[in-house]
């Protein structure tokens, strides 16, 4: 039996003036799946959510989430969406428990304690319930966010970089929750910039200044793209860093602390520049290594124009 398809877009196009945004973009995701969205700042992820959820209209496109029409019926979709932002959006002068009930008067909710009462339990806030949410921590805000995008149980939950600005263990505590929500069946979508998160999605898109240049499986990335790597140890690394900056095979250095990886698409002249410089510079160690979604994710975003150029 083939999956269940909860989000389908096609050529979904948002321009603001005369500058498109989000430029022709596919998706499709199977329900439980955790699809993230990677890109730089103004790739264009936010305004694709938006437009997913039924917050924005497109321009040009079409398709169905959750079986409504992503232009016809917005607000069935609405209904159905948890929908995170960025910037924490509940009211700081209420306490944890008085921002859930208001989140479930709003959406006119059953049993209303009940659920408040379970969400609290869930999340893990049920010991702090009378805290006001302004005094909150921003690892603690994260969870009363979550909360309150989850009380009216939808279907599908989209995360806009949920996990900015709160340290490690919130952030893993956060995705131990997204991963039992997505085996209840609840679909995720979420734009990051950590890459020890996009490794724990289904499935990850890169997204560069409004195109989408990437959309697979997370384990089938890599090989896809098909970037040889290099690690480069040792003090000094400046001169090495200059050389490998030169040569022609090498597409991309970056810097790891007190390393540098080099990658590039043509293993073999790869390999020959990279030796070429540790005979140079003798104190250098070199080691071939795998490459990581984070020299993937700077590979792609080097090849790509910013929409606002």
């Amino acid at each position: 039996m083939s999956e269940e398809i909860v989000i389908d877009v096609r050529g979904l196009t948002k321009r603001f003036g005369d500058r498109t945004v989000v430029d022709h973009f596919d998706l499709q995701v199977p329900r439980g799946a955790i699809y993230g969205f990677l890109g730089p700042n103004g790739s264009g992820k936010t305004t694709t959510i938006r437009m997913v959820c039924g917050l924005l209209k497109p321009e040009s496109g079409e398709g169905e989430v959750l079986g409504f029409d992503v232009l016809k019926e917005s607000l069935k979709i609405k209904e159905r969406v948890g929908y995170m932002t960025q910037k924490f959006s509940l009211y700081e002068d209420l306490s944890i428990r008085e921002n859930l009930e208001f989140i479930a008067r709003l959406y006119g909710l059953d049993r209303r304690s009940e659920r408040v009462d379970r969400a609290l339990v869930d999340l893990g806030l049920a010991e702090r319930q009378a805290q006001l949410a302004g005094k909150l921590s921003g690892g603690w805000k994260q969870r009363l966010a979550l909360a309150a995008c989850m009380i009216h149980e939808p279907e599908l939950l989209l995360l806009d970089e949920p996990t900015a600005g709160v340290d490690p263990k919130a952030r893993r505590d956060f995705w131990d929750q997204i991963r039992r929500y997505s085996a209840q069946g609840v679909t995720t979508l979420v734009s990051t910039h950590y890459m020890d998160e996009a490794v724990q999605c289904d499935s990850i898109a890169y997204i560069a200044y409004g195109k989408k240049l990437i959309d697979a499986a997370t384990a089938d990335i890599p090989a896809q793209i098909g970037l040889a790597c290099w690690r480069i140890s040792g003090r000094p690394l400046a001169k090495a860093q200059e050389l490998l900056e030169q040569a022609e095979a090498v597409e991309l250095v970056a810097r790891f602390g007190a390393e540098m990886h080099a990658c590039g698409k043509d293993a073999a002249a790869l390999e020959r520049a990279v030796r070429a410089v540790q005979k140079a510079q003798p104190h250098v160690e070199i080691e071939r290594i795998e490459a990581g979604f984070e020299e993937i994710f700077i590979y792609l975003m080097s090849g790509s124009i910013d929409n606002f150029q």
